[in-house]
């Protein structure tokens, strides 16, 4: 997508947003279905993916880890912005991946010690471009998929989360 075509598609939507600010806060759902044994299954826009323990807390690795899931999630939200920046750069992108890894602790998860935390305890992100540009256009196209990118985003700031359990 060239920066034009990328503009022309999002000012509508910008007008919009500033015209009337209420009309881009949107809810995003996701919704599951426990299943047999220790699982999970999750709509996605595309599939249903069953999700259960990681082999690291007794899981048979045959469905999906939700620590996997989020790291995709990262990737595929940063990958779409990178994209979205570049287009709107001017930035023609020839090949690239995105790659993310995080550490975690299982003892915390497993509740083998409180002194482990439950969750990632770092999570790395990074991209690996073929794209003519020089390292001030680089730096800038991180910098704006950084800011842009929501789940990253999320991820550094920690939103509130609260839990309800009906029955």
């Amino acid at each position: 997508m060239n920066p034009t075509d990328l503009r022309a598609l999002q000012a509508p939507l910008k007008e919009r947003y500033r015209a009337s600010p209420d009309a881009a806060r949107v809810t995003l759902r996701a919704e599951g279905r426990l299943g047999e044994g220790v699982s999970c299954s999750v709509a996605t826009g595309r599939a249903l993916v069953e999700a259960g323990l990681h082999p690291a807390t007794g899981g048979s690795g045959a469905q999906a880890c939700s620590g996997d899931m989020l790291l995709q999630a990262l990737v595929a939200c940063a990958g779409v912005t990178l994209g979205a920046v570049a287009a709107s750069l001017g930035i023609p992108i020839r090949s690239g991946e995105v790659r993310a890894e995080g550490d975690l602790d299982f003892r915390g998860t497993l509740g083998v010690s409180k002194e482990a935390p439950v969750g990632f305890r770092e999570i790395r992100l990074e991209f690996v471009l073929d794209a003519p540009a020089d390292p001030d256009q680089l730096t800038r196209l991180l910098q704006l998929t950084e800011r842009y990118c929501v789940v990253l985003q999320t991820l550094r700031g920690g939103p509130a989360v609260t839990t309800h359990l009906r029955t």
